[in-house]
């Protein structure tokens, strides 16, 4: 099923099984309808937690308020829990999701140099310690920035799913679509180096394909994943919360801000719209307007 017929079915239970007011049910319908458009009506089961954070995060860019976007979260946990109630959905993303307390944006892009200097560090402390863990974090990052993947992508990467010569990954996105993205030099010695010194010392089963493994052998968890983000680029960008989706967001932003053509930045993200990839041409436009106004004399 779509998500556009999941939300007319919801809205229907809204004003019929529990007999909300009309302007209630409109306003439900209306944020589901934005989420719909915004995800490209996918089926109900391939939407998940990053898409949902990229949706509020898109929100924020447009200058919605705080309560507007307390209304979006609300709107979209009733409609999830419902889902999950009439066995729609095995799971309900929004479980996940955490809520920006009051006062607080969505994760912000991080300076291309600051975030440069982060990783660097984290690569050369793991290369030096040679500590197992610390290689695959330092791995992790790289490509989640390097590629601009989804953490549920950069987790369920197999060995073949790399073509180390190419410098590039092949990526299984959403609604089973398939796309090989490039990564840079840096992503190169970090993965090489965690192949090479990092995997081997944590694997315990040679029939495990995972790229990317967790501190007992298996494949790395997502939970996981967001811990490593969130303890190495927290102090940086300034938020608790952060993830993986702010290197995402980052790589994005920062492809357009160097120049990338957006059609090749919507590929290399592995959006069905082009609507999507444009939020970051605000942010993007944003950054110019501020530094043309600091530093243009008739500004």
């Amino acid at each position: 099923m779509r998500m556009s017929e999941a939300v007319e079915l919801y809205t229907e239970h809204l004003a019929r099984v529990r007999r909300l007011s009309p302007a209630t049910v409109r306003a439900y319908r209306a944020d589901l309808a934005d989420l719909v458009a915004f995800a490209d009506d996918p089926a109900v089961a391939d939407l998940d937690v990053e898409d949902l954070r990229e949706w509020l995060w898109s929100a924020t860019q447009r200058g919605i308020s705080r309560a507007s976007l307390a209304r979006r979260t609300a709107s979209m946990r009733g409609f999830f829990g419902w889902l999950s109630a009439e066995r729609m959905r095995e799971d309900d993303p929004t479980l996940r999701l955490v809520t920006p307390k009051r006062g607080r944006t969505l994760p912000t892009v991080a300076a291309a140099a600051e975030l440069d200097t982060v990783l660097e560090a984290q690569r050369v402390d793991a290369d030096g310690t040679g500590d197992p863990v610390a290689l695959r974090d330092a791995a992790l990052l790289e490509l989640l920035y390097g590629a601009a993947l989804r953490v549920s992508e950069a987790c369920g990467l197999d060995l073949g799913s790399l073509d180390r010569a190419a410098a590039t990954v092949r990526v299984l996105g959403k609604g089973g679509k398939e796309r090989v993205v490039p990564y840079g030099a840096p992503a190169a010695r970090a993965v090489d180096a965690w192949l090479v010194r990092g995997r081997p010392a944590l694997l315990t089963d040679p029939g495990i394909t995972a790229l990317f493994l967790g501190a007992r052998g298996g494949r790395l968890g997502v939970r996981t994943a967001y811990e490593v983000v969130r303890r190495t680029l927290g102090p940086v960008i300034g938020a608790d919360a952060v993830g993986p989706h702010a290197l995402r967001h980052s790589a994005a932003t920062h492809l357009l801000d160097g120049g990338a053509d957006l059609r090749a930045v919507q590929e290399m993200l592995g959006h069905a719209s082009l609507g999507t990839t444009q939020i970051y041409t605000h942010v993007s436009t944003e950054r110019l307007t501020a530094a043309y106004r600091l530093a243009h004399p008739r500004a």
